[in-house]
């Protein structure tokens, strides 16, 4: 029997890298993606492989949209293993002196509320079933306040707790949780990040630890491992210093 594995973000990036590493003989994929040339084209690598595939064009800004759709997936055959991948970048301009408040809201609901929202209907579906896995892909930028990029910290940080709280409640039925906390990644939103250029990670790169992790039944990871060592130098330095150094690594 094909394991049924549902992808969000699949059309390009990390979902892509996601999609291409599980796609083989045994797999079926529901790859859902808002870019529907893209995920043809993603769909095709992954049949090359040999693996089933079924596709879903779907903006997550929309969450009613969104659990509508999950719930005429699970009615197909229920979701073996989820992992909700996508999700908005953000970086405020030098010039802006805040964040545009419409480009606040698309970020909290793709990035926090509706995967959330998604986990929690999947989460519900695989208890019945007495099993089942959940992958929520988030960022190390969750666990910074960055000036920035307020919006898309403060939504990865609401998801972070929140994958927290889902896993801790799932465990007893037999489903599991895990959440990802990424660096920047090489794509075009990654390289904005002030991060040396050693710490970009290539999608497929980061693809195989997270499907790795996940075999292992690791709760979370955090990637590469200095971004590990960052939130605790986060937590230790003073107020003041910390707020000056959170400033300073604004891109140009």
């Amino acid at each position: 029997m094909r394991q049924r594995i549902l992808i969000t973000g699949a059309s390009r990036g990390l979902g892509a890298a996601i999609a291409r590493h599980y796609a083989g003989p045994d797999v079926l994929l529901v790859l859902w993606g808002r870019d529907h040339e893209r995920l043809e084209q993603v769909a095709d690598q992954c049949r090359d492989a040999g693996a089933m595939v079924t596709l879903r064009s779907l903006d997550l800004v929309d969450p009613a949209a969104a659990l509508a759709a999950i719930d005429a997936e699970e009615s197909a055959g229920g979701i073996d293993i989820a992992v909700l991948a996508a999700g908005l970048g953000d970086i405020q301009g030098r010039h802006e002196r805040g964040e545009d408040p419409a480009r606040m809201v698309r970020l909290g609901m793709v990035n926090f509320v509706t995967p959330s929202a998604m986990a929690a209907a999947l989460a519900d579906r695989m208890a019945a079933r007495g099993h089942g896995h959940i992958i929520l892909i988030g960022s190390a930028a969750a666990f910074h306040a960055l000036p920035f990029a307020a919006a898309y910290a403060g939504s990865k940080a609401g998801l972070a707790r929140f994958a927290q709280a889902l896993r801790i409640g799932a465990a007893p039925h037999g489903v599991s949780v895990m959440l990802v906390s990424p660096g920047p990644i090489d794509r075009p939103e990654g390289r904005q990040v002030a991060a040396p250029q050693r710490l970009l990670m290539q999608p497929a790169d980061v693809a195989a630890r997270i499907v790795a992790a996940s075999a292992r039944g690791d709760a979370h990871l955090v990637l590469p491992w200095p971004f590990a060592a960052l939130r605790l130098v986060d937590r230790l330095l003073p107020a003041g210093l910390r707020d000056r150094l959170l400033r300073s690594l604004r891109p140009k």
